[in-house]
């Protein structure tokens, strides 16, 4: 192709391009404009022709005229001008954030003729990354109290106490099935109390036989036990100030709640092998799924240590007695796994949702988060459905007549009414919305989804 032939496609060409393009004279007074920049501005060809681009109101050009340098264009100012993002005011009078590139044109003589320059529009990608940076606000701030999401009865009781616990240096232990979140709260009190500024460790008590969990505890010597080549400090040691969080309590061996209660009582340790005690300062957060009651009948955990440790105790309800925080939970979940995965998955269906709360949920919490791990394995739909989550939650669910499912899902449906009748009064405007239901705006986007709300001025149910 030779270059008469070129000149001849040069307008198939640039109409082409997904990008605006914009030919000025010295003086600013626009000639011509492709297909791109006519989408962009919103301005037809015939409009905009003859027209100066300051019409636009492009912030670059207002820092060349403040200049005072006599320039009407910052490129002309400059000389040159690359990539360079500003906003610039579209016809409708709404102003979107571009990116910007030109260049000067010159004639055979070398003398400037005009400029030519293209605009990319920013707009999707700035509220896409808006949309982003507001879901890793919300899933930073996991959406409840000090990581934990709750709103039923019981969690607000659990809330309250530890609120108030965490202010006491008593000891603390927490009951709780497994998944329900026991060091989660563990470490909600931690950070409340006044020693939030000190050491927080943790100890499995069931990870480690008895001789290890001694020596991991309160440390050892040189030469204690076989392997012992250097001093040691324990765990206790290094939370000195601070919290220790015992977890698994209840699989404590006897001999070593022996030591313990020195440790309550006297606040004294000593490091296997040695026999100088030392000092430590620390406040004891205990959990267990056990009954420690029954053990202690059974011969099989110290009655007075018993009494020690259960000084404040809270108990976690399993996630099947509060059934209210369910949907919230799957939410929450479901935003951090697209998050994680990028999976364009749009929400989860009202079957789904329906399923989630039916279900009884053994595994609690932990089990519910399992789920959506393994519904983004599963999912190649634009809705998670029950059949995407694993075989045991999927048939596990219960027969359509029982009451408490319906009782349980009514939530959503009062959630659903709630923000149609928010968006309603707004007519659509999602911030606004959201400002009256009192959440984020990344919240409200994401339940319209999961209901199937339109909103374009006129709300519709799909």
């Amino acid at each position: 192709m030779i270059g008469h032939e070129l000149d001849r496609y040069w307008k198939t060409v640039v109409n082409t391009i997904s990008d605006g393009i914009m030919i000025v004279n010295t003086s600013g007074a626009i000639v011509s404009v492709n297909k791109a920049f006519e989408k962009i501005t919103g301005y037809s060809r015939e409009e905009i022709i003859g027209k100066t681009c300051t019409v636009m109101d492009c912030d670059a050009c207002k820092e060349a005229l403040a200049c005072g340098a006599g320039h009407w264009c910052y490129l002309f100012m400059a000389g040159s001008m690359g990539q360079r993002k500003c906003k610039i005011r579209r016809k409708d009078g709404n102003y979107i954030h571009a990116l910007k590139n030109a260049a000067i044109l010159y004639d055979d003589e070398g003398n400037m003729i005009g400029a030519v320059g293209t605009i990319s529009d920013l707009s999707e990608i700035i509220e896409k990354d808006s949309q982003l940076e507001a879901c890793r606000q919300e899933l930073r701030s996991e959406d409840g109290f000090h990581g934990i999401i709750g709103i039923s009865t019981p969690m607000q009781r659990v809330f309250d106490l530890v609120e108030n616990a965490a202010h006491s240096d008593a000891a603390v232990i927490i009951y709780g099935e497994s998944g329900t979140g026991k060091e989660l709260i563990s470490k909600a009190i931690h950070i409340i109390g006044e020693r939030k500024n000190q050491p927080f460790i943790k100890v499995n008590c069931a990870s480690l036989t008895e001789s290890l969990l001694e020596s991991e505890l309160f440390g050892h010597v040189r030469g204690a036990f076989t392997g012992a080549y250097k001093d040691r400090i324990g765990r206790f040691e290094k939370a000195n100030g601070g919290d220790i969080f015992l977890d698994e309590i209840g699989d404590l061996p006897m001999s070593t709640q022996v030591k313990m209660l020195r440790v309550l009582e006297e606040k004294m340790i000593e490091r296997v092998g040695a026999s100088t005690p030392i000092p430590t300062d620390v406040r004891i957060i205990s959990a267990t799924n056990r009954d420690l009651m029954k053990l202690v009948e059974q011969g099989k955990f110290r009655k007075d240590f018993y009494f020690r440790i259960n000084v404040i105790p809270i108990i976690l309800p399993p996630l099947r007695e509060r059934v209210e925080d369910i949907p919230l939970l799957a939410e929450f979940f479901f935003r951090k796994m697209r998050l994680k995965k990028g999976k364009d998955i749009e929400g989860i269906s009202n079957d789904a949702m329906e399923l989630l709360v039916s279900f009884k949920w053994p595994g609690n919490v932990r089990e519910l988060k399992s789920a959506f791990e393994y519904a983004f394995v599963t999912c190649h739909e634009s809705m998670i459905r029950p059949y995407h989550f694993p075989a045991t939650i999927y048939r596990g669910r219960k027969p359509a007549g029982n009451s408490g499912k319906r009782t349980s899902f009514n939530l959503m449906e009062i959630e659903k009414q709630e923000l149609l009748e928010a968006l309603e009064k707004v007519e659509g405007n999602q911030s606004k919305a959201a400002d009256i239901l009192g959440i984020s705006r990344v919240t409200v986007w994401n339940r319209m989804r999961r209901f199937g709300i339109n909103s374009k001025r006129k709300i519709e149910v799909v």
